[in-house]
């Protein structure tokens, strides 16, 4: 019986090491599955880092581009020269064209049908041809700027790659190319023009108090916040069909307690409203207009319980004059 047992032994030690070997095999392949499993590509991870590179690039581009808001009545001829002129402008997102002939199809299939073009425009038709219907919260605008320009101002390439890198560095406030002012007369009335306008006790009449966002960049946010002013503001622009560029202009100096625009000096802009064969005259033509805005500036005051308009003598130039006397007709 002993010796059975003795003979048994080296079966047992045997068994023991073939287990250990099986272990040692087993173990060896774990490692090399999970060294290949980090060599294999992960589709979660994958799909990770493409959406935030998208969300990257998306935020990359709402901060080095602009979306330009054109709003057009009766011009089509004159549209379509503008939108074949600023389709090359650089850092330009996209084209949001507002149109307000009310009625009547917008050239959308001619502007298609004579492409591909560079940027893509999109045609906003309205239900009222209203002056405010510029200043929507449109779905379609991706970037923090806005470039908005009347439908009848032909801006140089080089005046606005100046000017957006200008509102690049002053994201708060109106840069454009169109400064006016407001005064206080004797009588404690406010009356509205341009430089030729003297500012009691300032000196001469170089200075400024507002800038027209028809050829200027803001930032986009101030579109939702134009729709929460008091309903007595919106009211004011469609009685008179005037006055939008005014009461942003109240709204931010109010919002920010700066000056509400920044005054870049142009090398090149035109207007081009007697080259339209729509026969729409701009209505600064209008005998009321300089009256009308006047009265809008009183009627703001009231509206928002005081003159938040601030006045600056600032003019940045391409040209390296920070300031000047720039006195100008425009």
């Amino acid at each position: 019986m002993r010796c059975c047992h003795i003979c048994k032994l080296p079966g047992r030690v045997m068994g023991i090491r073939v287990l250990r070997f099986s272990l040692v095999v087993v173990l060896v392949l774990l490692l090399v599955a999970g060294a290949l499993t980090t060599l294999l590509p992960n589709v979660r991870e994958d799909k990770m880092l493409m959406l935030r590179r998208e969300i990257k690039s998306q935020s990359k581009s709402s901060l080095d581009s602009f979306t330009l808001v054109m709003q057009t009545y009766n011009r089509t001829d004159l549209l379509l020269r503008l939108l074949n002129h600023y389709q090359a402008v650089p850092h330009l997102h996209k084209v949001i064209v507002v149109w307000n002939n009310v009625g009547e199809k917008a050239p959308e299939e001619l502007w298609t049908s004579l492409g591909p073009h560079p940027v893509p425009v999109i045609f906003k038709p309205q239900a009222t041809n209203r002056m405010r219907n510029r200043l929507q919260v449109f779905p379609e605008l991706e970037t923090n700027a806005v470039l908005m320009v009347d439908d009848d101002m032909l801006i140089s390439a080089q005046d606005l790659v100046f000017a957006f890198s200008v509102w690049q560095q002053f994201p708060d406030q109106i840069v454009g190319f169109v400064p006016r002012k407001h005064v206080l007369t004797s009588s404690g009335i406010y009356s509205y023009g341009g430089f030729e306008l003297q500012t009691p006790g300032l000196g001469d009449g170089d200075q400024y108090s507002v800038v027209l966002i028809g050829a200027s960049f803001f930032n986009s946010k101030y579109l939702d916040l134009f729709q929460r002013q008091p309903a007595a503001v919106h009211a004011l622009i469609d009685e008179t069909q005037n006055c939008d560029d005014i009461a942003m202009n109240f709204m931010i100096a109010k919002h920010t307690g700066k000056t509400s625009g920044i005054f870049v000096k142009p090398v090149n802009v035109g207007n081009l409203e007697k080259e339209t064969n729509g026969g729409h005259v701009g209505m600064w033509h209008r005998a009321e207009h300089f009256l009308q805005r006047s009265y809008c500036i009183n009627k703001l005051v009231n509206i928002y319980d005081g003159m938040p308009l601030k006045y600056s003598n600032i003019m940045i130039s391409q040209f390296g004059f920070p300031y000047a006397n720039h006195k100008s007709k425009m």
